[in-house]
């Protein structure tokens, strides 16, 4: 790791990968918060190498908590319900991915929960139109389009 530039507030820049010191990181699916963490640590061990002992403990307390609020919120867990209308699957498909063991069941028998970690979540096509209705309605407007191209062809424009 190296130090790039130096900001106004002389806090310097730094570029490279990291490894956490005392162990590695869980990592989050969420990059952007990922990115966020390793650029608070990459700073924190800037500030320890130019004297900013006291700076780079906050900020690797900041990354310790936020990490944690993440991992809680991961093993959050959510009724059948509720974890259909975040994944965007229904009820009935949750319920049969945990009898079949494909998700693990974090409730009891009878009421089964879903850890928020676990949770599939469904694709969700562009625009108002799933990808499948769209693919379709895309198909007909070229079927259609081949016909009269075809039309055209046979009989001319008239």
């Amino acid at each position: 790791m190296r130090a790039s530039k130096t900001r106004s507030a002389g806090t310097p820049t730094v570029t490279g990968s990291r490894q956490r010191i005392g162990g590695t990181r869980r990592p989050i699916v969420n990059t952007s918060v990922q990115s966020l963490l390793d650029t608070w640590l990459k700073q924190a061990e800037a500030l320890r190498r130019y004297g900013g002992g006291n700076l780079a403990v906050v900020l690797e307390r900041c990354a310790d908590e936020l990490e944690a609020t993440l991992r809680e919120r991961d093993e959050t867990t959510l009724t059948l319900t509720d974890a259909a209308r975040e994944s965007g699957y229904t009820r009935e498909h949750l319920g049969r991915l945990v009898r079949d063991g494909k998700i693990p069941n974090a409730g009891r028998p009878g009421a089964p929960r879903i850890a928020r970690r676990y949770l599939p979540q469904k694709h969700r096509g562009q625009g108002s139109l799933s990808g499948a209705r769209l693919a379709r309605k895309r198909d007909r407007r070229e079927v259609f389009n081949r016909q009269i191209v075809e039309s055209i062809i046979e009989k001319g424009i008239d």
